[in-house]
């Protein structure tokens, strides 16, 4: 697992500037992750106090409400660099005019939530900050009804089945490419068949379900091998039930390998019954990924 990488970034903070009168650069090491099974991004934000012109005790809420401040400014960068889908980083759909750098900022004020601590030699302040996954995805799906999943015109039989598990934690083939890789996380995987039919994408879930924004969840193998007659625990259980439909993805698809192919009878099992195809719009799919894929050091 890759560590997170530390830098530097200097900001001018105008709270300080009012309570000393004067502008004050202040230094901040941060580092960014994303747990992608847990479905979190946490960030790690801390500076000099003495630098700051910060004293304590008296100094003690300045020095909270400066990371307060900073947070959104401090996390933008990594919220750029997140992959929406096989072709895109948020940075692209800001470019594009589909996000907004005051989307980014107002929802890291109304729904992150951070928690500082000072240093044991009380020289230092430190912030923790986490953000859901589902809350940034909530930003990119606007539409107000589902898009259905195609009907296949000659339906196999199939049972209905109470969740959708695909197996991908291998190096799988490229389509299209002459290499093999592992599959990656994104906020909105495609899933295709063999014969690159797309079978969903988040335009398929249905707005205000149960799920939210989220098209799946990504979890390590372990997890779906439990002894239990399902193989699943927790809250995989409560997501994928206690028949869930087990496939093994065939390959990868996209200029960033995020989208998992999986064989045509096993999409034709999805798309075949009512039962099956409103587990694509309620989002109960479980992507497994190779375990060292998923977490995300920027």
């Amino acid at each position: 697992m890759k560590r997170p990488v530390q830098i530097i970034v200097i900001l001018l903070i105008t709270a300080l500037s009012a309570a000393h009168g004067q502008e004050s650069q202040i230094r901040f090491d941060v580092s960014c992750s994303i747990d992608w099974a847990r479905g979190e991004l946490t960030a790690l934000a801390s500076y000099e106090l003495a630098p700051a012109g910060i004293k304590l005790p008296t100094g003690r809420y300045i020095a909270e409400e400066t990371l307060s401040e900073a947070y959104p400014l401090l996390v933008r960068p990594y919220l750029l660099s997140i992959k929406a889908d096989s072709n895109s980083v948020l940075g692209d759909l800001v470019k594009s005019g589909e996000l907004s750098y005051e989307e980014l900022d107002s929802l890291c004020q109304e729904s992150g939530k951070i928690n500082s601590s000072l240093s044991a030699d009380l020289t230092r302040m430190t912030g923790r900050f986490s953000l859901l996954t589902e809350k940034i995805s909530s930003l990119l799906l606007r539409h107000r009804r589902s898009m259905e999943p195609s009907r296949p015109l000659i339906p196999a039989q199939a049972a209905n089945y109470t969740g959708i598990i695909i197996i991908a934690d291998k190096e799988l083939p490229v389509h299209g490419r002459m290499t093999q890789a592992l599959l990656e996380p994104c906020l909105f995987p495609k899933i295709w068949d063999t014969n690159m039919n797309l079978i969903y994408e988040r335009n398929m879930i249905e707005p205000g379900s149960q799920r939210g924004a989220q098209m799946l969840t990504y979890t390590a193998p372990e997890t779906v091998f439990r002894p239990t007659p399902s193989g699943l625990e927790g809250e995989l259980a409560a997501l994928a039930g206690p028949n869930p439909l087990r496939i093994f993805a065939r390959g990868v698809y996209g200029i960033n390998p995020t989208d998992p192919v999986i064989d045509q009878y096993d999409a034709l099992q999805i798309l075949s019954t009512e039962n099956n195809r409103r587990l694509l719009r309620e989002g109960r799919v479980v992507l497994v990924l190779n375990e060292g894929m998923l977490k995300t050091a920027f």
